[in-house]
């Protein structure tokens, strides 16, 4: 029914923004932590630390959603 689609919807998002609250550098809580980090410093990061630091976060992530799809495939289909 209906109830049933938004509770789902509500977990689904809830989720997602805890997911998007983690430290890493491409995600919000990454956003977070740089900030606080100028803020200790009380002086601006550099344009490339920020992008280096931002990279290397998004390789992160990418490196981590590709090994649970293997590990996915891996268990379903058992190839190798």
């Amino acid at each position: 029914g209906f109830i049933p689609l938004l509770q789902f919807a509500a977990f689904l998002s809830l989720n997602l923004g805890l997911l998007n609250l983690l430290p890493l550098p491409a995600l919000d809580g990454g956003h977070i932590v740089l900030l606080i980090m100028e803020g200790i410093r009380r002086k601006p990061l550099k344009k490339t630390t920020l992008y280096t630091i931002q990279m290397i976060g998004f390789a992160l992530i990418v490196t981590l959603a590709l090994v649970a799809t293997y590990n996915d495939l891996m268990r379903n289909f058992k190839i190798f």
